[in-house]
């Protein structure tokens, strides 16, 4: 055995520092350097409980670049085509996974179900629950799969014995936080674990070509628990979002070396599992029999799926000296840009008056694509009059009051016109190749066109 030695880990940004001090010199927080015990064995973990003899270690040779393979690398069907398209197509071999998100969210629930649909032997790691309640939840959602194994272990010695009987074509890990390795003498969620694990299956994952996805907690502000360290080794970072009280989830990447971070999944929570959404509108878009003022629908981007969002502003007397400005799901410096050019270039008195804004559905858009929607949707609250539920909306508004051009319009004017919308409203200085008959193309320069065309 190695002489033991201790080292001080910042738990904010995972430091290490040879002594205490009071603030780490990297994330600049206070009081965040904790000791841990450090002792390392040269031999490889997942190599060490290997039973097979010791074979020829495949050595890595430099490579013109051209002289490179570039065939695109085959991925596996995860069979659910949200987590497909937000991977970017599937499963790569021997990528890492790290999946976040707040507890009881459905994090595990979501890999056991992919777990029970895949159609390789998948090997499912929990160190939060027993064998009884994975089964439960596993027999609501699937209960006719002979390819996914159970086990329940939090040691990665054990478990790494275990793969070698298995050979899994898939490997989960819930969570990354409750495993720790015979090679580090700190407990399981330190710092100093979480990166040792993390390496161990890394390494496993590399050599194998065994895909692996793994649990990760996070922390009150939603980051992920842990060493910042911990996204830098995986390959994608996933965050799985949404309202506990809500049906409805969000699948985003933080992170992908194999794809586009733009891209959104959709899931509906129910009692067999969670269900696809392949339709965002449907529950962007609230059915109501009666038109209502102050509402408005919008056509955004995520990634490359057009979604229709609806917006929604409430404009109201101010009841206090300073006017309340809040917006939710939409950046409020933004909304306070627009009201100040409603104000200075359209002549809407809005300084004494309380705006509230909000984007259904519980989704954060950034597309400045739906702008004009919020636009609409303020002036409709405002002067109390309803805008028809068949017009939608895609343009930026500029400090001038101009409406400004938007990416990928062709794109968008489909998504209404598919959806049954009979009018929408694009920039004049758009360029539109679609020539569908479906739908009326409203093109509009300023804001005064839009009001004198809405409320005119």
């Amino acid at each position: 055995m190695a002489k033991v030695k201790t080292a001080f880990f910042c738990q904010s940004c995972g430091t290490q520092y040879a002594k205490w001090q009071g603030q780490c010199n990297a994330c600049k927080e206070w009081n965040t350097l904790v000791e841990e015990v450090i002792q390392k064995e040269e031999k490889t973990a997942w190599k060490a409980v290997s039973s097979s003899p010791n074979t020829m270690k495949k050595v890595a040779k430099p490579l013109k670049v051209r002289e490179i393979d570039s065939t695109e690398e085959i991925r596996m069907n995860t069979m659910d085509g949200e987590l497909n398209r937000v991977l970017g197509g599937g499963l790569v071999p021997g990528s890492m996974v790290l999946l976040g998100g707040e507890p009881g969210i459905g994090k595990s629930t979501l890999l056991l179900q992919i777990s029970l649909r895949l159609p390789f032997k998948t090997l499912y790691v929990s160190g939060e629950e027993s064998q009884k309640q994975i089964k439960m939840r596993a027999e609501r959602i699937n209960p006719a799969n002979d390819n996914c194994y159970i086990l329940t272990e939090t040691n990665t010695q054990n478990i790494f014995r275990q793969i070698e009987e298995i050979q899994p074509d898939v490997l989960i890990i819930d969570s990354i936080q409750t495993l720790h390795t015979e090679y580090i003498e700190s407990s399981a969620g330190t710092v100093s674990q979480i990166k040792e694990c993390t390496a161990e299956l890394t390494k496993f994952a590399k050599e194998t070509g065994t895909p692996v996805l793994i649990i990760g907690h996070i922390t009150k502000d939603g980051s992920i628990a842990g060493p910042k360290m911990l996204e830098h080794m995986v390959d994608t970072v996933l965050q799985f979002e949404g309202d506990r009280n809500h049906v409805y989830r969000i699948l985003r990447a933080h992170k992908n070396r194999f794809g586009s971070t733009a891209e959104l999944g959709i899931y509906e929570m129910q009692g067999s599992g969670l269900r696809e959404v392949s339709n965002p509108s449907e529950i962007l878009i609230s059915h109501k029999e009666e038109e209502l003022s102050g509402t408005a629908i919008a056509a955004t981007l995520e990634g490359m799926r057009p979604l229709m969002v609806e917006v929604q502003a409430l404009v109201s007397t101010a009841v206090y000296g300073t006017p309340q400005r809040s917006a939710t799901g939409y950046n409020l410096k933004r909304l306070n840009m627009i009201l100040a050019v409603l104000e200075k270039r359209a002549g809407f008195r809005l300084g004494q008056k309380d705006v509230f804004l909000n984007i259904t559905g519980g989704i954060t858009v950034d597309d400045p694509a739906i702008d004009l929607g919020v636009v609409a949707a303020i002036l409709s609250s405002d002067q109390d009059v309803s805008i028809g539920k068949d017009f939608t909306f895609a343009g930026e508004v500029g400090l001038s009051g101009e409406i400004r051009p938007v990416n990928r319009v062709d794109q968008r004017i489909q998504e209404a016109e598919k959806l049954g919308f009979s009018t929408i409203f694009v920039s004049k200085y758009n360029k539109i190749s679609h020539t569908g008959r479906g739908i009326k193309v409203v093109l509009v320069t300023k804001i005064e066109d839009v009001v004198e065309y809405l409320f005119g």
